[in-house]
């Protein structure tokens, strides 16, 4: 390996995430719901090496954040759009292993909710005609078009994906959008977690 400034910029920034975030943690209560929610995102040509594309998503029990990643795409994406679909066909992948896992438990689903910021890859989703701007996806990921035609899954449009706080690194490039969709929406500072566990 060869190393470069830029590397080297990156690990500054994973410290710098760390140093900001040592206070916070998951908090996971016994009373909520069990209904299985995600939310997924994309970030387009983020690899500085190789110009590929971010996916990311995080799955919800109830209000239970219980499963997340946050994973460099294998193809090079030519667009914003297919970005968002590869990504959002990750995530379908994902939540439908979820799905049969707890179905032995004997829970059952009829249509997952998925929310995504991009209208386009919902477009795609739901057309179930392949056209030219979509003939150069890899067959692999239109799967997710059968299960939204089967109504295993339902796809809904969010802007509050993108639209975090200030900190969202879209505007600042400081850490993946996964990261902070736990420490944002997920998160509670340690403090406040004790206060409430003396209040009770």
């Amino acid at each position: 390996a060869k190393p470069a400034e830029k590397h080297l910029k990156e690990v500054k920034r994973i410290f710098h995430y760390l140093q900001g975030t040592v206070n916070m943690g998951l908090w996971y209560m016994k009373d909520s719901g069990f209904e299985l929610t995600v939310f997924s995102d994309a970030d387009y040509a983020r690899c500085k090496d190789t110009f590929k594309s971010t996916s990311s998503g995080a799955q919800f029990l109830g209000e239970k954040l219980v499963s997340w990643s946050s994973k460099k795409q294998v193809c090079t994406a030519l667009s914003t759009a297919k970005a968002e679909y590869v990504s959002l066909s990750a995530c379908c992948a994902q939540v439908l292993w979820m799905r049969t896992q707890l179905t032995d438990y004997g829970f059952h689903f009829k249509k997952i909710p998925i929310y995504y910021d991009s209208k386009s890859a919902i477009v795609i989703s739901c057309n179930s005609v392949l056209h030219s701007r979509t003939k150069h996806i890899t067959i692999r990921y239109h799967f997710i078009k059968e299960h939204v035609e089967k109504g295993t899954i339902e796809l809904y449009f969010s802007r509050q994906i993108t639209n975090w706080p200030t900190y969202s690194p879209k505007h600042f490039q400081q850490i993946d959008s996964t990261i902070w969709f736990v420490a944002l929406v997920c998160a509670i500072y340690l403090q406040e977690l004790d206060r409430l566990v003396k209040s009770q």
